[in-house]
């Protein structure tokens, strides 16, 4: 999959043939989803905020430039969507049911590593545990490490996703990644006693 695949069914699209973002979409859901969730931890709020960056991206396709990757620029509107969502969220200060049933722990484990049988278990707490010290993080902060260590995005394209310039990109990455690893440490400290 590559950015002239991309350019070409955007082509396509732009051009009457609608079912062509529906390729964009299948290529691009599953990996936006996981990124969306990571920063809102509700799979009904990131399935929603998933699909609302596909409908903002097809009715907006026209102004796609081509200046970066089609994904970095849904990705961007993921991300505004998000900010957006969280913003209202903390305003109303109420959690869904869903927040809570994955808070608990109740949600899909990946059962790739089927060895040992405590393996799940152990995969999932440390899932959890990532998840809690991400939570924690500021937005800006969650949303450089998910784009680039989760996403795997460069540094130019994250700048780019988010709209600031590089250095700040660098800066966030590198104040996000000291107060995850002092996070986890606590965590794995309090687990210990």
């Amino acid at each position: 999959m590559s950015n002239d695949d991309d350019q070409i069914l955007i082509q396509r699209c732009l051009a009457g043939q609608s079912e062509a973002f529906g390729d964009l979409v299948l290529r691009y859901q599953d990996r936006l989803y996981n990124s969306v969730y990571l920063m809102v931890s509700s799979s009904e709020d990131a399935r929603d905020l998933t699909q609302e960056a596909f409908v903002h991206a097809f009715r907006r396709l026209d102004s796609f430039r081509g200046d970066s990757a089609f994904y970095t620029w849904l990705f961007r509107i993921a991300v505004n969507a998000t900010i957006s969502f969280r913003r209202k969220a903390a305003r109303r200060k109420t959690y869904s049911v869903e927040s809570v049933r994955e808070a608990s722990g109740n949600e899909p484990i990946d059962d790739n590593d089927g060895t040992r049988p405590s393996a799940r278990l152990e995969t999932h707490e440390q899932q959890r545990v990532v998840r809690a010290a991400l939570e924690e993080l500021s937005e800006e902060f969650r949303t450089a490490i998910v784009l680039t260590e989760i996403e795997g995005l460069s540094y130019e394209d994250a700048a780019d996703a988010v709209g600031c310039p590089i250095g700040t990109i660098r800066s966030r990455i590198h104040r996000a990644r000291n107060e995850l690893r002092e996070k986890l440490r606590i965590a794995l400290r309090e687990d210990d006693e």
